[in-house]
């Protein structure tokens, strides 16, 4: 009877598998092997497309005359630095004992394109190939997944996707790296008084950095409006609180062009004049107009996924996106969460019936425990698969990232950072088996010479899930930070115990209370805020809020800049090539006074690069060639026609000249600037 052969991404993992297995395994040089199996391992990609030198030694020169460059059958070879491991891999996956092929590198879209090129390049025929498809690493995970295994052609679409996507990414970016370069690289250089000038183009990377400045530029323009508020000090039952001042029906000021929205005059001398006749003679107290009850829910948030989880560890612990993902990649590694790189919030309905487990194991992680044991002591989690935390039709690869109450020996040896973004995710799993937070909110609302003055109150009258997301390492108690910090600081109510709430509850109609003063408050308009790395990355996962037409919308939706895999790296190579900054203290990403230099090349000879809806709809078509909606040769098709005609666009441009103004109009912003060469 033939072997079995395990193929993962890289050697730790294929340790994992070894050890499920529970075979006798030797090691070898670059494998290990049993007398029923052999596990061996990638270590990451193997194989590469070639340089366009390698079709004809006329394409190593950068010259208009021979671009576009599109190849009609593309090259592939082995990278040199990991030549050792292809041939062993190689090897193994033609020796006539191997009967059976298990694909274990990692379960997506990138996992599979690592392997097909190895199979592809080794020329493998004639042996049965089963793909597995796992969500941890755990070693009932590893067995299920080997069990289940399907035949590898059940996810050739996948493949398809995987090989037209970096096919996109090295046409876009050999063809219109090299026409802008040749174009525009002397302008560049000459105005920054540089030796040399690439530009560097990318179908996400390009797109990203069009928003960055994009957003840079909306803050320079934004012209800051003041306006000033009327507020009222009031004593109710012996609590002192204020109540603003709105331009309601009624009011004399009502949708007058004085006013900003319906609070705040744009004039001061309005605001003073309205002011003095609130408090000329004869003054007349505020009288209650009506008091509004209302409870509020709030629920616990979703799931996290690789885009959530990243924006969260940018705001609590300042750590770059890259840098999440590596310790998400751990925490995976040392079997302690499930597999990161997911845009899913949601479980599957499979995982909700076996989340006991996950459960139970955190009975053993110790700033979490209580919780865990009153979930399970309640059996809180049966309800589970009828609530929004539970949705197949929301998962394409994997569900959300959770802990698998499994591994925590390895927290000790873990660093603090990468232990609180554990905790984290812990904790946001055990939220969704608890109840929702409820507020009681009171709105009052009084006349005081015909005009309207109002004050929301709000009480936390059930603590609900608020309990469990409570970090041990927070400085202070904070709610759902993530959703109080978007909220409009001008709306947000004001807090009072039980007491206050109860005496204003009891407020009638037409009672007047007492008034303290009146007083001029001046505010202003804000402008947009720049984008943080966590920020940036929940952005390009939802380009679609950049698309005003619905149809087109809900066309492109679950479909975002770049992917959950790729996001990161792709921030990471645009502050490595200087075309952003980032700040590592605050996360703040702006543009180089070079990045917004290429921004204005890109803008004047290829704008769709620097289009969300262009890039969001190429990720659109991918995951329909995954899904077998759209055929290759479709995608591939539309692909070519893109590149060649807006690379012979560019060839035929003159406007080398009007980027010199462009230039100088945007290094007015930039300290430091090199002036140009004389």
């Amino acid at each position: 009877m033939g072997k079995s052969l395990f193929i993962a991404e890289k050697p730790s993992v294929a340790r994992e598998f070894a050890k499920a297995l529970k075979y006798n395994m030797k090691n070898r040089d670059g494998y290990m092997e049993s007398e029923e199996a052999v596990v061996t391992w990638c270590v990451g990609h193997l194989v590469t497309m070639s340089y366009p030198e390698v079709y004809d030694e006329k394409y190593k020169r950068w010259s208009l005359e021979t671009i576009p460059f599109i190849p009609t059958e593309f090259k592939y070879e082995v990278i040199d630095s990991v030549k050792k491991q292809f041939g062993i891999v190689s090897g193994l996956l033609n020796r006539e004992d191997v009967e059976t092929i298990y694909v274990c590198t990692d379960s997506g879209r990138e996992g599979e394109y690592i392997y097909r090129l190895v199979e592809q390049q080794a020329g493998v025929s004639g042996k049965d190939r089963k793909r597995v498809w796992i969500d941890s690493q755990t070693e009932e995970e590893i067995l299920r997944g080997i069990r289940e295994a399907k035949d590898l052609s059940a996810y050739d679409n996948l493949s398809h996707a995987a090989y037209l996507r970096a096919k996109e990414d090295y046409l876009m970016g050999i063809n219109f790296s090299r026409a802008l370069t040749l174009k525009y690289s002397y302008s560049i250089k000459n105005y920054l008084n540089t030796d040399k000038a690439v530009v560097s183009v990318g179908r996400v990377m390009t797109c990203v950095l069009g928003m960055v400045v994009n957003r840079e530029r909306e803050i320079r323009e934004f012209v800051k409006i003041p306006f000033y508020r009327i507020l009222m000090k009031a004593d109710i039952a012996g609590h002192e609180c204020s109540l603003e001042w709105k331009a309601v029906e009624g009011s004399k000021f009502y949708q007058s062009p004085k006013i900003y929205k319906d609070n705040g005059f744009l004039e001061e001398k309005d605001a003073d004049d309205f002011l003095a006749f609130l408090q000329e003679e004869p003054e007349e107290p505020p009288l209650v107009e009506k008091i509004e009850r209302k409870k509020e829910t709030k629920n616990p948030p979703l799931l996290y996924n690789l885009a959530e989880l990243q924006n969260d560890c940018s705001k609590l612990f300042k750590i770059s996106p890259d840098e999440t993902l590596r310790i998400a990649q751990e925490l995976y590694e040392k079997k302690l969460t499930t597999y990161p790189r997911t845009d899913a919030r949601v479980l599957s309905t499979a995982v909700a019936k076996e989340i006991g487990k996950n459960i139970r194991g955190l009975q053993s992680f110790q700033p979490t425990a209580a919780f865990a044991e009153k979930i399970l002591k309640e059996e809180r989690f049966k309800g589970i698969a009828k609530t929004r935390y539970v949705n197949d039709k929301q998962i394409t690869d994997h569900y959300a990232i959770i802990p698998t109450g499994q591994g925590l020996a390895a927290l000790n040896g873990l660093h603090p950072t990468s232990a609180r973004v554990y905790e984290i995710i812990v904790r946001r799993f055990l939220s969704i088996f608890y109840p929702a937070a409820v507020y009681q909110k009171i709105t009052l609302t009084a006349k005081c010479k015909g005009e309207t003055f109002v004050s929301g109150f709000k009480v936390q009258a059930e603590q609900g899930y608020l309990e469990v997301s409570q970090n041990s390492f927070a400085r202070k108690k904070a709610e759902e930070y993530t959703e109080r910090e978007s909220a409009d600081e001008e709306q947000q109510e004001s807090s009072f115990d039980v007491s206050f709430m109860e005496a204003l509850g009891a407020l009638k109609k037409g009672a007047p209370f007492d008034k303290k003063a009146l007083e001029k408050k001046e505010g202003e308009t804000s402008p947009p805020k720049r984008y943080n790395s966590g920020t940036m990355i929940l952005t390009m996962e939802n380009a679609g809020q950049f698309i005003e037409d619905e149809e087109l919308r809900a066309q492109i939706k679950g479909s975002g800049i770049g992917t959950s895999a790729t996001r990161a790296e792709i921030l990471k190579k645009l502050v490595h090539i200087k075309y952003l900054e980032l700040n590592k203290k605050t996360q703040i990403i702006t543009p180089t006074l070079l990045g917004e230099m290429i921004y204005e090349v890109v803008a004047g000879a290829v704008k769709p690069l620097l289009d969300p809806r262009l890039t969001a709809s190429w990720e659109k078509g991918l995951t329909l060639v995954a899904s077998g909606e759209i055929t290759e040769e479709e995608y591939m098709g539309k692909l070519d026609d893109f590149v060649t005609r807006r690379t012979n666009i560019v060839k035929q441009m003159t406007n080398q000249g009007a980027l010199f103004h462009r230039f100088q109009y945007a290094s007015q912003f930039y300290k430091s600037v090199k002036k140009e060469k004389r």
